[in-house]
Protein backbone atom coordinates (compact mmCIF):
# COMPACT_ATOMS: atom_id res chain seq x y z
CA UNK A 1 0.00 0.00 0.00
CA UNK A 2 2.94 2.17 1.11
CA UNK A 3 4.62 1.80 -2.58
CA UNK A 4 1.26 2.41 -4.51
CA UNK A 5 0.83 5.47 -2.39
CA UNK A 6 4.46 6.72 -3.35
CA UNK A 7 4.02 6.12 -7.27
CA UNK A 8 0.03 8.25 -6.90
CA UNK A 9 2.53 10.67 -5.34
CA UNK A 10 5.24 10.45 -7.80
CA UNK A 11 3.22 10.37 -11.05
CA UNK A 12 0.98 13.20 -9.67
CA UNK A 13 3.97 15.59 -9.20
CA UNK A 14 5.02 14.32 -12.52
CA UNK A 15 1.63 15.49 -13.85
CA UNK A 16 2.29 18.69 -12.16
CA UNK A 17 5.30 19.58 -13.94
CA UNK A 18 4.10 18.93 -17.79
CA UNK A 19 1.33 20.85 -17.12
CA UNK A 20 3.50 24.43 -16.06
CA UNK A 21 5.95 23.47 -17.92
CA UNK A 22 3.89 23.56 -21.17
CA UNK A 23 0.90 25.92 -19.59
CA UNK A 24 2.88 28.91 -21.17
CA UNK A 25 2.74 27.45 -24.69
CA UNK A 26 -0.82 26.99 -24.45
CA UNK A 27 -1.76 30.74 -22.98
CA UNK A 28 0.28 32.07 -25.76
CA UNK A 29 -1.50 30.50 -28.80
CA UNK A 30 -4.60 32.64 -27.75
CA UNK A 31 -8.52 32.25 -28.55
CA UNK A 32 -8.52 32.32 -32.07
CA UNK A 33 -9.56 28.35 -32.22
CA UNK A 34 -11.64 26.21 -29.74
CA UNK A 35 -9.67 24.07 -27.65
CA UNK A 36 -9.89 20.67 -25.93
CA UNK A 37 -8.29 19.63 -23.15
CA UNK A 38 -7.14 16.00 -21.43
CA UNK A 39 -5.26 14.32 -19.43
CA UNK A 40 -5.14 9.95 -20.04
CA UNK A 41 -2.26 7.38 -18.27
CA UNK A 42 -0.81 5.26 -20.95
CA UNK A 43 2.93 4.18 -20.37
CA UNK A 44 3.75 4.27 -16.91
CA UNK A 45 3.03 8.12 -17.48
CA UNK A 46 0.51 11.11 -17.90
CA UNK A 47 -0.63 12.08 -21.38
CA UNK A 48 -1.76 15.91 -21.69
CA UNK A 49 -2.95 16.84 -24.75
CA UNK A 50 -4.62 20.20 -26.03
CA UNK A 51 -5.99 19.95 -29.58
CA UNK A 52 -7.39 22.77 -31.50
CA UNK A 53 -10.10 23.71 -34.23
CA UNK A 54 -13.68 22.29 -34.30
CA UNK A 55 -12.27 18.53 -34.48
CA UNK A 56 -9.74 19.07 -31.44
CA UNK A 57 -11.91 17.09 -28.98
CA UNK A 58 -12.29 14.15 -31.92
CA UNK A 59 -8.78 14.24 -32.75
CA UNK A 60 -7.46 14.11 -28.96
CA UNK A 61 -9.85 11.53 -28.15
CA UNK A 62 -8.49 9.51 -31.62
CA UNK A 63 -4.54 9.92 -30.13
CA UNK A 64 -5.28 8.87 -26.95
CA UNK A 65 -6.62 5.51 -28.99
CA UNK A 66 -3.51 5.27 -30.84
CA UNK A 67 -1.41 5.60 -27.96
CA UNK A 68 -3.44 2.90 -26.06
CA UNK A 69 -2.87 0.80 -28.84
CA UNK A 70 0.60 1.33 -29.51
CA UNK A 71 1.20 0.90 -25.33
CA UNK A 72 -0.56 -2.55 -26.06
CA UNK A 73 1.91 -3.22 -28.62
CA UNK A 74 5.36 -2.79 -27.17
CA UNK A 75 5.04 -2.66 -23.61
CA UNK A 76 7.23 -5.81 -22.62
CA UNK A 77 5.15 -6.11 -19.36
CA UNK A 78 1.88 -6.36 -21.11
CA UNK A 79 0.90 -10.42 -21.90
CA UNK A 80 0.98 -10.43 -25.77
CA UNK A 81 2.22 -7.72 -27.36
CA UNK A 82 4.71 -7.86 -29.64
CA UNK A 83 6.83 -7.46 -27.86
CA UNK A 84 6.23 -10.18 -24.83
CA UNK A 85 5.78 -12.73 -27.88
CA UNK A 86 9.26 -12.10 -28.98
CA UNK A 87 10.98 -12.08 -25.74
CA UNK A 88 9.05 -15.00 -24.54
CA UNK A 89 10.35 -16.61 -27.60
CA UNK A 90 14.07 -15.69 -27.35
CA UNK A 91 16.30 -18.00 -28.64
CA UNK A 92 13.64 -20.49 -30.46
CA UNK A 93 11.60 -18.78 -32.90
CA UNK A 94 10.25 -15.64 -35.01
CA UNK A 95 7.04 -14.13 -34.07
CA UNK A 96 5.20 -12.41 -36.45
CA UNK A 97 4.49 -8.43 -35.32
CA UNK A 98 2.24 -5.27 -36.22
CA UNK A 99 3.68 -3.30 -39.28
CA UNK A 100 4.13 -0.47 -36.68
CA UNK A 101 6.26 -2.63 -34.18
CA UNK A 102 8.28 -3.54 -37.21
CA UNK A 103 9.22 0.17 -37.87
CA UNK A 104 9.55 0.76 -34.51
CA UNK A 105 12.33 -1.90 -33.88
CA UNK A 106 13.78 -0.55 -37.31
CA UNK A 107 14.06 2.62 -35.91
CA UNK A 108 15.78 1.30 -32.98
CA UNK A 109 17.88 -0.91 -34.70
CA UNK A 110 19.06 2.01 -36.54
CA UNK A 111 20.07 4.31 -33.43
CA UNK A 112 21.66 1.53 -31.88
CA UNK A 113 24.13 0.18 -35.10
CA UNK A 114 24.50 4.37 -35.75
CA UNK A 115 25.03 4.97 -32.02
CA UNK A 116 27.98 1.83 -31.63
CA UNK A 117 25.26 0.19 -28.65
CA UNK A 118 24.90 3.75 -26.62
CA UNK A 119 21.41 2.73 -27.11
CA UNK A 120 20.40 -0.97 -27.32
CA UNK A 121 16.72 -2.25 -27.36
CA UNK A 122 18.22 -5.09 -25.87
CA UNK A 123 19.00 -4.15 -22.57
CA UNK A 124 15.78 -5.67 -21.01
CA UNK A 125 17.79 -8.34 -18.84
CA UNK A 126 19.68 -5.42 -17.81
CA UNK A 127 16.98 -3.20 -17.06
CA UNK A 128 14.84 -5.95 -15.32
CA UNK A 129 16.93 -6.22 -12.77
CA UNK A 130 17.88 -2.73 -11.64
CA UNK A 131 14.00 -2.20 -11.99
CA UNK A 132 13.60 1.72 -11.74
CA UNK A 133 10.26 2.77 -11.08
CA UNK A 134 9.49 -0.53 -9.63
CA UNK A 135 8.51 -2.50 -6.66
CA UNK A 136 12.00 -4.24 -6.27
CA UNK A 137 14.53 -1.34 -7.35
CA UNK A 138 17.69 -2.05 -6.40
CA UNK A 139 21.32 -1.97 -7.37
CA UNK A 140 22.20 -5.67 -8.74
CA UNK A 141 25.15 -7.32 -7.37
CA UNK A 142 27.96 -7.46 -9.79
CA UNK A 143 27.44 -11.07 -10.41
CA UNK A 144 24.49 -10.59 -11.94
CA UNK A 145 25.49 -7.82 -14.17
CA UNK A 146 28.70 -9.60 -15.30
CA UNK A 147 26.12 -12.98 -15.91
CA UNK A 148 23.46 -11.07 -18.41
CA UNK A 149 25.15 -8.07 -19.93
CA UNK A 150 26.13 -10.23 -22.54
CA UNK A 151 22.52 -10.71 -23.58
CA UNK A 152 22.63 -6.96 -24.56
CA UNK A 153 23.59 -6.82 -28.30
CA UNK A 154 21.70 -5.48 -30.70
CA UNK A 155 23.30 -7.26 -33.52
CA UNK A 156 21.13 -10.65 -32.21
CA UNK A 157 17.85 -8.34 -32.87
CA UNK A 158 16.78 -9.80 -35.99
CA UNK A 159 13.87 -7.83 -38.47
CA UNK A 160 12.20 -8.86 -41.26
CA UNK A 161 10.29 -6.47 -42.91
CA UNK A 162 8.32 -8.05 -45.84
CA UNK A 163 6.72 -10.39 -43.44
CA UNK A 164 6.14 -8.09 -40.49
CA UNK A 165 8.56 -10.57 -37.95
CA UNK A 166 11.59 -10.58 -35.58
CA UNK A 167 13.54 -12.54 -33.44
CA UNK A 168 15.43 -13.14 -30.63
CA UNK A 169 18.76 -14.78 -31.15
CA UNK A 170 19.51 -16.63 -27.91
CA UNK A 171 17.81 -17.52 -25.04
CA UNK A 172 17.50 -14.58 -21.69
CA UNK A 173 17.44 -11.71 -24.10
CA UNK A 174 14.82 -9.18 -23.97
CA UNK A 175 14.05 -6.48 -25.72
CA UNK A 176 12.70 -2.99 -23.64
CA UNK A 177 11.12 -0.14 -25.99
CA UNK A 178 11.13 2.30 -22.73
CA UNK A 179 13.62 4.99 -23.97
CA UNK A 180 11.54 5.16 -27.68
CA UNK A 181 8.11 4.55 -26.44
CA UNK A 182 7.31 8.19 -25.41
CA UNK A 183 8.42 9.68 -28.49
CA UNK A 184 6.75 7.14 -30.62
CA UNK A 185 3.56 7.97 -28.57
CA UNK A 186 4.00 11.61 -29.83
CA UNK A 187 4.20 10.70 -32.89
CA UNK A 188 1.01 8.95 -33.11
CA UNK A 189 -0.61 11.73 -31.40
CA UNK A 190 0.20 14.19 -33.82
CA UNK A 191 -0.89 11.54 -36.69
CA UNK A 192 -4.40 11.49 -35.25
CA UNK A 193 -4.34 15.43 -35.47
CA UNK A 194 -3.72 15.51 -38.63
CA UNK A 195 -6.27 12.21 -39.49
CA UNK A 196 -9.24 14.01 -37.49
CA UNK A 197 -8.63 17.32 -38.92
CA UNK A 198 -7.43 19.12 -35.67
CA UNK A 199 -5.99 22.79 -36.31
CA UNK A 200 -3.20 22.33 -34.08
CA UNK A 201 -2.25 20.89 -30.89
CA UNK A 202 0.48 19.96 -28.66
CA UNK A 203 0.87 16.41 -26.92
CA UNK A 204 2.91 15.64 -23.65
CA UNK A 205 4.00 12.49 -22.63
CA UNK A 206 6.50 11.77 -19.95
CA UNK A 207 10.09 13.03 -21.67
CA UNK A 208 8.78 13.47 -24.90
CA UNK A 209 6.63 16.58 -26.83
CA UNK A 210 4.59 16.60 -30.39
CA UNK A 211 3.63 19.44 -31.98
CA UNK A 212 1.32 19.64 -34.89
CA UNK A 213 0.36 22.83 -36.87
CA UNK A 214 1.28 26.02 -36.93
CA UNK A 215 -0.66 28.51 -34.36
CA UNK A 216 -2.74 31.66 -36.04
CA UNK A 217 -0.83 34.61 -35.50
CA UNK A 218 2.67 32.63 -37.20
CA UNK A 219 4.51 32.79 -34.18
CA UNK A 220 6.86 29.86 -32.56
CA UNK A 221 5.79 27.77 -30.43
CA UNK A 222 7.83 27.68 -27.06
CA UNK A 223 8.26 24.58 -25.47
CA UNK A 224 9.98 24.31 -21.65
CA UNK A 225 13.25 22.61 -21.12
CA UNK A 226 12.75 21.27 -17.63
CA UNK A 227 15.45 22.33 -14.63
CA UNK A 228 17.69 18.70 -13.74
CA UNK A 229 17.83 19.82 -10.81
CA UNK A 230 16.01 19.56 -7.57
CA UNK A 231 15.19 21.68 -4.62
CA UNK A 232 12.65 24.14 -3.37
CA UNK A 233 14.43 26.99 -4.64
CA UNK A 234 15.00 25.61 -7.99
CA UNK A 235 12.80 26.96 -11.21
CA UNK A 236 10.96 24.51 -13.07
CA UNK A 237 12.31 24.73 -16.64
CA UNK A 238 15.77 26.65 -17.62
CA UNK A 239 14.88 28.40 -20.56
CA UNK A 240 12.72 27.53 -23.62
CA UNK A 241 12.80 26.46 -27.38
CA UNK A 242 10.99 27.92 -30.06
CA UNK A 243 9.67 25.39 -32.69
CA UNK A 244 7.36 25.45 -35.50
CA UNK A 245 6.54 21.82 -35.14
CA UNK A 246 8.30 18.67 -34.58
CA UNK A 247 9.18 16.69 -31.18
CA UNK A 248 11.16 17.16 -28.52
CA UNK A 249 12.19 14.45 -26.29
CA UNK A 250 14.33 15.26 -22.87
CA UNK A 251 16.52 12.12 -21.25
CA UNK A 252 17.60 13.30 -17.64
CA UNK A 253 18.70 11.91 -14.24
CA UNK A 254 16.05 13.04 -12.28
CA UNK A 255 13.23 11.07 -14.37
CA UNK A 256 13.43 7.58 -12.34
CA UNK A 257 16.17 7.27 -9.72
CA UNK A 258 16.42 5.75 -5.99
CA UNK A 259 19.10 6.24 -3.17
CA UNK A 260 20.85 2.97 -1.56
CA UNK A 261 23.57 3.13 0.78
CA UNK A 262 23.61 6.72 0.65
CA UNK A 263 24.42 6.45 -3.02
CA UNK A 264 21.41 8.18 -5.57
CA UNK A 265 21.43 5.86 -8.87
CA UNK A 266 19.45 6.88 -11.95
CA UNK A 267 18.14 4.98 -14.89
CA UNK A 268 20.27 6.59 -17.78
CA UNK A 269 22.05 2.83 -18.44
CA UNK A 270 25.19 2.17 -19.95
CA UNK A 271 24.27 -0.75 -22.17
CA UNK A 272 28.15 -2.01 -22.10
CA UNK A 273 28.09 -1.77 -18.85
CA UNK A 274 25.29 -1.82 -17.18
CA UNK A 275 25.66 0.74 -14.55
CA UNK A 276 24.23 4.19 -14.72
CA UNK A 277 25.86 6.75 -16.98
CA UNK A 278 28.53 8.77 -15.04
CA UNK A 279 30.33 11.38 -17.59
CA UNK A 280 28.96 15.03 -16.06
CA UNK A 281 26.01 15.23 -18.16
CA UNK A 282 22.37 15.59 -16.52
CA UNK A 283 20.38 16.36 -18.94
CA UNK A 284 19.68 16.09 -23.15
CA UNK A 285 16.97 17.40 -25.19
CA UNK A 286 16.68 16.26 -28.55
CA UNK A 287 14.46 18.59 -31.65
CA UNK A 288 13.94 16.70 -34.51
CA UNK A 289 11.05 15.74 -37.04
CA UNK A 290 10.58 12.29 -35.59
CA UNK A 291 8.89 11.76 -32.27
CA UNK A 292 10.55 8.18 -32.04
CA UNK A 293 13.76 9.49 -33.32
CA UNK A 294 14.08 12.08 -30.96
CA UNK A 295 13.55 10.22 -27.76
CA UNK A 296 16.28 7.15 -29.17
CA UNK A 297 18.53 10.05 -29.17
CA UNK A 298 17.82 11.89 -26.15
CA UNK A 299 18.99 8.36 -24.64
CA UNK A 300 21.80 7.43 -26.85
CA UNK A 301 23.29 10.99 -27.16
CA UNK A 302 23.37 10.96 -23.10
CA UNK A 303 25.05 7.71 -23.25
CA UNK A 304 27.72 8.90 -25.71
CA UNK A 305 28.54 12.09 -23.90
CA UNK A 306 28.55 16.02 -25.61
CA UNK A 307 31.00 15.02 -28.49
CA UNK A 308 30.26 11.98 -29.67
CA UNK A 309 26.35 12.89 -29.18
CA UNK A 310 26.68 15.90 -31.05
CA UNK A 311 28.65 13.45 -34.10
CA UNK A 312 25.32 11.42 -33.87
CA UNK A 313 22.76 14.10 -33.83
CA UNK A 314 24.38 15.51 -37.38
CA UNK A 315 23.38 12.38 -38.71
CA UNK A 316 19.94 12.43 -38.52
CA UNK A 317 19.92 16.02 -38.62
CA UNK A 318 18.70 16.86 -35.31
CA UNK A 319 19.45 19.45 -32.77
CA UNK A 320 20.36 19.16 -29.13
CA UNK A 321 21.02 20.86 -25.82
CA UNK A 322 23.51 19.07 -23.34
CA UNK A 323 23.27 20.33 -19.62
CA UNK A 324 26.18 19.24 -17.40
CA UNK A 325 26.63 18.88 -13.48
CA UNK A 326 27.92 22.26 -13.31
CA UNK A 327 25.10 24.34 -15.19
CA UNK A 328 26.81 24.62 -18.36
CA UNK A 329 24.42 24.03 -21.22
CA UNK A 330 25.51 23.25 -24.68
CA UNK A 331 23.13 24.22 -27.97
CA UNK A 332 24.35 22.64 -31.24
CA UNK A 333 24.56 25.18 -33.72
CA UNK A 334 21.10 25.50 -35.65
CA UNK A 335 19.24 25.96 -32.26
CA UNK A 336 21.33 28.61 -30.78
CA UNK A 337 19.26 31.24 -32.19
CA UNK A 338 15.65 29.15 -31.05
CA UNK A 339 16.97 28.77 -27.20
CA UNK A 340 16.64 31.39 -24.40
CA UNK A 341 18.03 30.64 -20.92
CA UNK A 342 15.35 31.74 -18.04
CA UNK A 343 17.33 30.52 -14.69
CA UNK A 344 20.74 32.60 -14.02
CA UNK A 345 22.18 29.87 -12.54
CA UNK A 346 22.87 28.05 -15.96
CA UNK A 347 25.34 29.81 -18.79
CA UNK A 348 26.10 28.38 -22.52
CA UNK A 349 28.81 27.00 -23.10
CA UNK A 350 30.60 26.84 -26.30
CA UNK A 351 33.76 25.44 -27.02
CA UNK A 352 33.72 25.02 -30.52
CA UNK A 353 31.92 21.84 -30.73
CA UNK A 354 29.89 21.87 -34.07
Amino acid sequence: MKKNKNTILLLSSILLVIVILITAVWMKIGKKSPSYECTNFAMGTYIQQTAYGKNGEKAAQEAAKKIGELENLISWRINDSDINKINSAAGSEWKTINPKTTQLLKTSLDVAKKSKGAFDPTILPITSMWDFGGDNQHVPSKTDINNFIKYVDYNNLRINENNSSASLKLHYMGLDLGAIGKGAACQEAVSAYKEKGADYGIVAVGGSIGIYGSKPDGSLWNIAVRNPKKGENQELSIGTIEIDSGFVSTSGTYEKEFTENGVTYHHLLNPKTGYPVNNGLVSVTVVCDNGALSDALSTACFVLGKEEGVKLLNEYNAEGIFIDNNNKIFVTEKLKNHFRISDSQYSILNNGVK
